[in-house]
């Protein structure tokens, strides 16, 4: 048996969290057994107030930006399509005849406003809400005098016994039917809703494992009935859990739980969100946290999905992307790091290019997204940095500084332009606080503070090596002078 698995997002939002983790746990196990990834449009539900079509794109943007491509969707098509259920109609409209000729379905003249009524009455005595079956049991003269009438399609669900499968995460679960709403299957306009469309595109496209999210779960019973019903296989089903905040109530905002592509847009790596979202209900039962996409595929199983929620830990998430960035290549964040400092406006000509090559190595090991790379590069670029005013008030506003900064000037006039290296810079540094014979930090600070406008960042022989002989001369100049 080749594994076939999918992932079938909605249109109806953005990508998520939970969305993109369903598609992570689908293309591990596809990869693992050697079998096939599918992508699927399941785009019936055309609620003016639900539907996005803009979003469409990112889906497989998202995707690929982890590194996953699909081996059928709508875009590459493959032998089963096509890949978007509004052009799949008549597979549906012909599915439900079927049931209809067996005896499993039947057609329903209720109009909506019955159907508001009944339910409003059901709320009101305090009863389960649910159709009342009254369609089910019309007689062949009564469905010919409707025959004209708009009608949906309902499952006809066994009034009693039990329906009974295996969740290869949670174990055997058996629904009593008489729990069960004769669910409808096709709307009165001709789609189908999600429970058929669902079970038919999963049937004809020979998915052989459902992995999805633990909120399906009480869908899942209608889905068993109408394979039955269909006299078709079922597949394997596999129910992830949900993915909680740390305060272990619904995933939100509040969690992070923002976009997916958000993730994106603030510089989370591929890496550590594949990492991460494969680690949220799943664990190849070890005492590690960081994976390479290779050993999440080479340890994955679906014996490691548990029961238990997963929690979304953003601040764990933003651990993980720094140490993903310090075990990047220099060269890899640099190319990344200079949009975030294009839209900053801080590179603006070739040679702030160049200066970014040299100063962003510098600050790695303290970003933990790429959009940090811009306030903790800023004072590089341009004439002269913003000053902290308290740093200014503590190193630069004594008489002495100014005397201090301009014993030191001299000292690094005399390094050549092309020799400005980190050596020589510290080594005239040095031989200048020998000489002003007082405690290095009462030249460092002040020289730091005068070329940085700030107390921390990387190291200060580094930094002034990285700026250059150039700017560092005019900041001190433009600051001695300031002070005098």
């Amino acid at each position: 048996m080749t594994v076939r698995v999918r992932y079938p997002p909605s249109p109806t939002g953005a990508q998520h969290i939970g969305n993109v983790r369903t598609a992570i746990l689908n293309w591990l196990f596809a990869k693992k057994m050697g079998g096939r990834f599918i992508l699927r449009l399941e785009d019936t539900d055309r609620d003016p107030s639900r539907y996005r079509p803009d979003v469409i794109p990112d889906i497989l943007s998202n995707l690929r930006f982890l590194g996953i491509e699909p081996d059928e969707d709508w875009e590459k098509g493959g032998p089963v399509g096509p890949y978007i259920q509004s052009e799949r109609l008549p597979l549906y409209q012909k599915a439900a005849e079927e049931l209809i000729e067996s005896g499993k379905a039947y057609r329903c003249y209720c109009t909506p406003e019955r159907i508001a009524a009944l339910r409003a009455g059901q709320q009101q005595r305090g009863e389960p809400t649910g159709y009342d079956r009254r369609c089910r049991y019309l007689t062949s003269p009564e469905m010919d005098k409707l025959s004209a009438q708009p009608f949906v399609v309902r499952l006809a669900v066994p009034l009693e016994g039990q329906t009974l499968y295996h969740d290869e995460v949670h174990g055997d679960i058996s629904v009593e039917n008489n729990a069960l709403d004769d669910q409808v299957l096709l709307k009165s306009n001709g789609w189908p809703t999600y429970h058929l469309a669902n079970v038919v595109d999963d049937h004809s496209m020979s998915i052989t494992h459902v992995i999805r999210g633990e909120d399906w779960l009480p869908s899942t019973p209608k889905h068993v009935l109408l394979y039955q019903a269909f006299g078709w296989e079922t597949p394997k089903w596999v129910h992830a859990p949900l993915i909680l905040g740390t305060d272990h109530k619904k995933l939100s905002k509040r969690h992070g739980d923002t976009e997916f592509a958000e993730y994106i847009r603030r510089g989370y790596l591929p890496e550590a969100l594949m990492n991460f979202l494969a680690l949220l209900g799943w664990s190849p039962g070890e005492d590690q946290e960081l994976y390479s996409v290779g050993d999440l595929i080479d340890r994955f199983s679906l014996e490691g999905i548990t029961p238990h929620p997963a929690i979304f830990d953003a601040n764990k998430l933003l651990w993980m992307n720094g140490e993903y960035i310090r075990k990047s290549s220099p060269t890899r964040i640099v190319d990344l790091s200079i949009p975030y400092l294009q839209e900053a406006s801080l590179i603006k000509t070739e040679e702030d290019i160049e200066l970014a090559e040299r100063v962003v190595p510098l600050v790695t090991d303290r970003m933990k997204t790429l959009e940090e790379v811009a306030p903790l590069t800023d004072f590089f670029f341009g004439d002269m940095p913003k000053y902290d005013s308290k740093a200014v008030e503590k190193w630069l506003k004594s008489s002495d500084d100014g005397v201090t900064l301009a014993k030191i000037l001299p000292r690094l006039e005399g390094i050549a332009a092309d020799q400005f290296t980190v050596n020589l810079i510290e080594a005239a540094v040095r031989s200048g606080i020998e000489e002003l014979g007082v405690p290095s930090p009462q030249v460092i600070h002040p020289l730091r503070v005068a070329l940085t406008g700030r107390t921390v960042g990387p190291g200060l022989f580094e930094t002034m090596a990285a700026m250059g002989k150039e700017k560092v001369l005019y900041r001190l100049k433009a600051i001695i002078a300031k002070e005098h």
